[in-house]
């Protein structure tokens, strides 16, 4: 922990962040969305994520005490996100130094707030802080490698009293410039934070990035997620989580469904719910992801595909729309999708 504390000019400048309004819409970096940069297990994970994708290698490593930052620490990072950007759409400047009480955090990402769950923000933070990531993500044309931790320090205050009155922390210069770079911002829904799930968060990122680029929806192969997780899980147990999922409907604002290519891989298949009930006045489209394999009237001018209501179990059929599975040759390195799809492991943190 860092024994750092900002100066009273530095003070004055982050009280600004706590004077932003608390309900606007959270938000979160592409980047980390759709690449494997934490542990999906709650248990404590020091073996290393390594990632090559094309041009794009990412290294994570962790050390033995803290064990490496989880997707649920990265709320973390979602919540600093969300203050950087509201402060400059509001016109403030902005600064990698923030402060927060630890109730603004935990509130935020759906957390209880008390002792217990102070204890475990705090933990977060020694994690995010101890976990190193080495990568060429944004740095690609120069061919080099950029190495930070999710949070360079952070210190905990204490009043006259002795008691925690706050939290200040410093977000590394990769993430921050990430974040104030548009193109790398992404909203996502408040239902996230209720998501359990390792798996079940790492796919809302995945779906949250994709699905929006085309009204019929995306896909990917199995086999090909399996990979882009860096799960350690075998890949059985990985797509028997994948296909619970898909039965329970649980990522907010998306519909999943479980298709079969010609040569019998299974393909994950999600699009947006409300493409058909916007009500700004956009397009509708004719086409909804379900699960029968008949067609039935839909009341636009073409068919869709209706889902049974009284349906337990995965459905696997063919949706409306091209595959475009070439996402999974464009998105990852073919001859390690190539290993992957003959049962073997693929490298460490990815098996």
């Amino acid at each position: 922990m860092s024994t750092r504390h900002p100066s009273r000019t530095e003070r004055e400048q982050l009280q600004l962040f706590r004077a932003l309004p608390g309900d606007l819409a959270p938000r979160d970096a592409q980047d980390l969305m759709a690449y494997p940069f934490f542990s999906l297990a709650k248990t404590h994970r020091t073996t290393p994520i390594d990632f090559r994708m094309n041009e794009i290698a990412i290294r994570v490593e962790a050390v033995a005490e803290h064990g490496m930052a989880t997707i649920w620490d990265a709320d973390v990072l979602i919540w600093a996100a969300s203050q950087i950007v509201e402060a400059r759409d509001a016109g403030l400047r902005t600064s990698r130094l923030m402060a927060a009480r630890p109730r603004e955090i935990l509130t935020y990402t759906g957390r209880g707030t008390g002792a217990r769950d102070y204890h475990r923000l705090k933990a977060a933070l020694d994690r995010l802080q101890s976990t190193t990531v080495a990568t060429s993500l944004r740095q690609i044309s120069e061919r080099r490698m950029h190495r930070f931790s999710w949070i360079n320090e952070w210190t905990e205050r204490a009043d006259a009293h002795g008691n925690a009155d706050g939290i200040d922390l410093i977000v590394p210069d990769w993430f921050y410039r990430a974040v104030l770079d548009d193109a790398l911002v992404l909203t996502i829904d408040r239902g996230y934070f209720a998501l359990t799930g390792g798996v079940e968060r790492w796919l809302y990122r995945i779906v949250r990035k994709h699905a929006g680029r085309q009204s019929t929806g995306w896909r990917f192969e199995f086999q090909h997620l399996h990979l882009k997780s860096a799960s350690l899980s075998p890949f059985k147990r990985f797509a028997f989580e994948l296909r619970d999922i898909v039965r329970r409907q649980s990522l907010p604002g998306y519909r999943l469904l479980i298709e079969r290519d010609t040569g019998g891989r299974e393909l994950l298949a999600f699009a947006r719910t409300k493409l058909s009930t916007d009500g700004r006045g956009q397009h509708v489209n004719a086409h909804v992801l379900s699960g029968t394999d008949r067609h039935v009237p839909s009341g636009t001018g073409r068919t869709c595909y209706q889902e049974p209501e009284s349906s337990d179990s995965p459905n696997e059929t063919a949706a409306c729309g091209d595959s475009n599975s070439e996402s999974n040759d464009s998105e990852s390195n073919s001859s390690v999708v190539e290993r992957g799809r003959d049962g073997e492991n693929s490298r460490d943190g990815a098996s």
